[in-house]
């Protein structure tokens, strides 16, 4: 009978080796089985101690070593390879504990109460909307700020149950209890997941704009803090397995976030009023904004979705804006009222195309993008003496710079057709005076000037003044023409008393016609008044003075000078009011009767 051969001393050392790992990872690994006592169900290994934790970790990985070991020179029912296995499943549960406390621990601060308690508005006040996405990215940001610590530990159980084939358990976990936080934040951000187009369709707009301010709020939290957070968070704690990052990224924020950036597109859709166009504008900013952080967060080919949504909110926001702009041009070629403004003022249309504009272009940057792009209309066309369009090279609003001049030049043409509604050539030249000037006004204080330029400011400033121009030698040549020039030739006391009625006649007359017309703007109102004081007053100063001695020799005086050169003045400074010739004591005096009128200036 032949001998079986002795053991190789290298096998017989390597498999003492291996016993001797496993009875020592043994040892710490029954220690903390979950059904050895009731100590190690409720207390962590990884608070109880972190020395003790590493020395567990240390241990399942040299267990891993034995089974590898075992397994390739026994066979499966070696009594080494069962004991070991079982000890891993031991290892692993307790692992699985501790992977799911370590993460859960870090969710108590959503709890409602929590938020609550941090808040910092007292309890006799009311918190708005805004509060409380305040109070939410707090939360948010509290719950993303992993200790180093805490990334370490959990990445250290992942790397374990992973190499030790439990990967799936503790993905599993990782995404059921991080899923819930992020659906949480988001819900406490006001993110509804439920949210159609049918229902922001049916919404008024003022309920929809609320929603609109809360989801401008919510947005910049949810990428900065919320899924940024999580990101990182993915990413150390699943360093070695670039496909589980993905997965469980994936998997846990691309829901929320397609939620989140479907709302401006259905927003979008619904709503084209060109007054909805600033919230439009809000819209597409903030992701704009944003868009840099959304394409590194979601960099993944799995969550691509949540870069297409929100790179198709954008384009739908850019279509709805230049839709709108195309919407509000239309309107304006289409505003038909045939009422003249009273007094020559400033007419509604141009009141609300410069303010609409003023304000539209603080969005001068984003509207530069969304119509870089964009072709002009092949019928707008601008003279060069009106303006001159910047190159596309060298200025990037050229575009949007053109199209703003197009819009008031169609706004000029507009006034243009307005001011032949009067018919006096003097309020004509008025009106065009305060509308042109109101717009110059809106160019020099707002946005526009950096689009329509200082050339055309200083253009339209010198048409508006010819305009003023204009209107005092139409309005106010009669009554000056009727002042005689004083030379050294004496009139007769006929001569006389006729100038002195044609010019009490031209002036009662032209007092009367414009005690109601208005000129808006203060300081042009003042520069006309001085402009026809200066033609009018001196003038008349010398023809009162060379004959008034002479009328009153006759004893005629009161019947034919009816005005002081004085008095002049003061009647001047009732006009360009609007109020109408009753609201002073001066125009009552021109409104009544020569004869009633007779009098009431002591100077003369």
């Amino acid at each position: 009978m032949r001998n079986r051969p002795s053991p190789s001393p290298l096998h017989t050392f390597s498999e003492s080796m291996m016993e001797e790992n496993m009875e020592q990872a043994k040892s710490i690994i029954t220690k903390w089985d979950l059904n050895s006592s009731t100590f190690t169900k409720v207390t962590s290994l990884f608070h109880h101690s972190h020395f003790e934790a590493m020395e567990f970790l240390n241990s399942v990985n040299q267990l891993q070593q034995a089974m590898h070991f075992f397994a390739s020179s026994h066979n499966s029912s070696s009594p080494n390879l069962v004991h070991a296995q079982t000890l891993m499943q031991i290892a692993m549960k307790r692992l699985q504990k501790e992977f799911y406390q370590i993460l859960s621990s870090n969710r108590d601060h959503l709890d409602p109460e929590s938020v609550s308690a941090r808040s910092s508005i007292s309890e006799d006040e009311e918190a708005g909307p805004e509060d409380e996405i305040q109070l939410a990215g707090e939360s948010i940001s509290e719950v993303e700020q992993f200790s180093t610590l805490a990334m370490s530990d959990l990445s250290s159980i992942a790397d374990c149950m992973i190499s030790s084939g439990y990967g799936k358990e503790c993905v599993k976990i990782y995404k059921i209890i991080r899923k819930s936080i992020v659906d949480e934040g988001l819900y406490k951000l006001g993110v509804e997941n439920q949210i159609t187009f049918s229902h922001i369709n049916k919404m008024d707009w003022e309920v929809l704009e609320i929603k609109i301010k809360n989801w401008l709020n919510a947005v910049k939290i949810a990428v900065k803090s919320l899924f940024l957070g999580e990101r990182i968070v993915c990413d150390n704690v699943f360093s070695n397995s670039e496909f589980i990052r993905e997965t469980c990224f994936s998997d846990i924020t691309k829901e929320g976030a397609v939620h989140l950036f479907q709302f401006p597109e259905y927003v979008a859709k619904c709503h084209k009023s060109p007054e909805k166009m600033f919230r439009m504008l809000d819209l597409y900013d903030a992701i704009s904004e944003l868009w840099s952080d959304i394409d590194a967060i979601f960099s993944y080919d799995s969550t691509s979705v949540v870069r297409s949504q929100a790179h198709n909110s954008l384009t739908r926001l850019g279509d709805t804006v230049r839709s709108m702009l195309s919407d509000f041009e239309s309107a304006i070629q289409k505003e038909s009222s045939k009422t003249p403004i009273p007094g020559g003022g400033l007419h509604p249309l141009t009141r609300y195309v410069m303010n609409y504009l003023s304000f539209l272009t603080d969005y001068r940057g984003i509207l530069s993008d969304i119509f870089a792009n964009c072709p002009l209309p092949e019928n707008m066309s601008l003279p060069e003496s009106y303006f001159e369009s910047p190159n596309p090279n060298d200025n990037p609003s050229s575009a949007l710079a053109t199209r703003m001049a197009w819009i008031v030049l169609m706004l000029l043409c507009k006034l243009d057709g307005k001011a032949e509604l009067y018919n006096d050539s003097a309020l004509t030249y008025l009106f065009l005076t305060n509308n042109l000037q109101y717009m110059v006004q809106k160019v020099q204080t707002s946005s526009l000037r950096f689009l329509l330029g200082e050339d055309w400011i200083w253009k339209h400033k010198g048409t508006a003044k010819q305009y003023s121009v204009r209107y005092e030698r139409l309005g106010w040549s009669k009554v000056i023409s009727a002042i005689p020039e004083v030379t050294t030739t004496k009139m007769s006391l006929e001569e006389a008393e006729e100038c002195f009625n044609n010019f009490n006649s031209a002036f009662e007359q032209t007092y009367r016609n414009q005690s109601s017309w208005v000129v808006t703007d203060s300081k042009i109102r003042e520069e006309i008044k001085v402009s026809i004081a200066m033609k009018l007053v001196p003038a008349y100063r010398d023809f009162y003075g060379t004959y008034r001695p002479l009328l009153r020799a006759e004893n005629d005086m009161k019947s034919v000078v009816r005005f002081a050169p004085d008095d002049l003045g003061n009647y001047l400074s009732d006009l360009f009011y609007g109020t109408g010739a009753a609201s002073g004591s001066a125009s009552s005096s021109v409104s009544s009767s020569p004869a009633q009128s007779r009098g009431k200036h002591s100077r003369r």
